[in-house]
């Protein structure tokens, strides 16, 4: 009985070194380091906004960027890198003057639509190949980011996003106006233009 007994024991002690050696806690009973971190922040700077975002375009641009050298193959890469552009109001352009009464018509001249953001979502974007990079590597994909970010705007603009801009201005501004004023609503742009010296 003693011997079964000290038989059962001597193999429990072996299957839980076993199991010990095996997950490494042998080995590494080192207790969890305690981790502290201390922050100080310091407030830089506090900006006023007033961009009222009215719609926003999502880009995929499939980018073949190649540096061309004398003596070696031209370095190459294939990028699709995603982007996006935001057209928006700047509301704080606007000063009394902009709103204007005529009986039962409110006339709100607004600032011209504009582009508030264009960017590349680096995070969305992938490098799909590169060949012949060598040193090169980085600043060609860095020049194809740069290139695509300029592209995202181009092509905003090229897809109508200003007018896109104006036309959701109108949807939503003008039936929250009239709901306030109680008035019907002209919503007008500043007029651009330049005279000529008649000279």
């Amino acid at each position: 009985m003693i011997r079964i007994l000290f038989v059962v024991l001597l193999l429990a002690a072996a299957i839980y070194g076993w199991e010990q050696l095996k997950s490494r806690k042998f080995f590494l009973q080192r207790p969890e380091p305690e981790v502290v971190s201390n922050h100080n922040i310091v407030l830089r700077e506090i900006t006023s906004l007033g961009k009222l975002e009215l719609v926003k375009y999502n880009f995929r641009d499939v980018v073949d960027q190649q540096i061309t050298r004398q003596f070696l193959p031209d370095a190459k890469a294939l990028l699709i890198i995603q982007g996006e552009a935001v057209g928006c109001l700047d509301l704080t352009k606007m000063t009394v003057t902009d709103l204007g009464e005529t009986g039962d018509t409110l006339i709100v001249r607004l600032p011209d639509p504009e582009i508030c953001l264009a960017r590349v979502d680096h995070s969305k974007s992938k490098v799909y190949n590169t060949e012949f990079a060598f040193s090169d590597e980085a600043l060609l994909i860095e020049q194809a980011f740069k290139k695509a970010e300029e592209q995202v705007q181009t092509s905003a603009i090229q897809q109508g996003i200003l007018e896109q801009t104006k036309l959701n201005a109108t949807k939503i501004l003008r039936p929250m106006l009239e709901k306030v004023s109680g008035k019907k609503v002209l919503l007008r742009y500043r007029m651009k233009g330049q005279i000529d010296d008649p000279r």
